[in-house]
């Protein structure tokens, strides 16, 4: 199975299937109550292209189709001893290994100074309140009455993610506080002049 890369949305459906066979329209549907569009974005024309694919990589199979009503027909997949075998690779590796993504926000601050530093706090301050609107979502979902109690271990992940975004936004606040009060002075020819040891091997510097 070490050839096999799941996608994100593969992960999900093969994890869904792993507990039982189910339709495409379940898995979107069971996928949403349990934050699953919160970590991987899920949309159903995208869904049902990747249980095509998984199938053709014999990762699931189909095992019939049942019609409700004037409704379309759904076809019931389950997984395949492949496709456990794939999953359960997938997971141990990625829980196991820390790979490094690069994401844009570490790179914007790290050049961030190339603006001023009243613009910089501006864009921070739109950037914490798309936060804290993510985390009120968050609230709101946990405040629902749900018709059946969602065991925790289906929304751990959906935990860690709403925990990484309350710490983002109290750590980016702070940093905005440290820019206004000038305890993180922002950049200056004389800040360049005070650190021109700063620059990397072979960058042309001040004599």
């Amino acid at each position: 199975m070490d050839d096999i890369s799941l996608t994100p949305l593969g992960i999900v459906i093969l994890g869904l299937l792993a507990e039982r066979p189910m339709h495409p329209y379940e898995m979107y549907q069971l996928a949403s109550v349990r934050r699953g569009d919160q970590l991987v974005k899920i949309k159903p024309g995208s869904l049902y292209h990747t249980v095509g694919r998984l199938e053709q990589q014999t990762l699931l199979a189909s095992i019939g189709t049942d019609r409700e009503g004037n409704r379309p027909e759904r076809t019931t997949y389950e997984i395949t001893a492949s496709g456990r075998a794939a999953l359960e690779h997938q997971l141990r590796e990625m829980l196991a290994v820390p790979v490094r993504e690069y994401p844009r926000l570490p790179l914007a601050l790290a050049e961030m100074h190339n603006l001023t530093a009243a613009t910089a706090c501006e864009m921070l301050r739109i950037r914490i309140g798309h936060l804290d609107a993510t985390i009120a979502d968050f609230d709101r979902t946990d405040c629902q009455p749900q018709a059946v109690e969602k065991p925790r271990i289906f929304t751990v992940g959906g935990d860690y993610v709403r925990a990484m975004t309350i710490a983002e936004r109290e750590w980016l606040s702070a940093l905005v506080t440290e820019i206004e009060t000038g305890e993180l002075p922002w950049l200056s020819q004389e800040l360049l002049d005070r650190h021109v040891g700063f620059a990397s091997p072979g960058t042309p510097t001040k004599d």
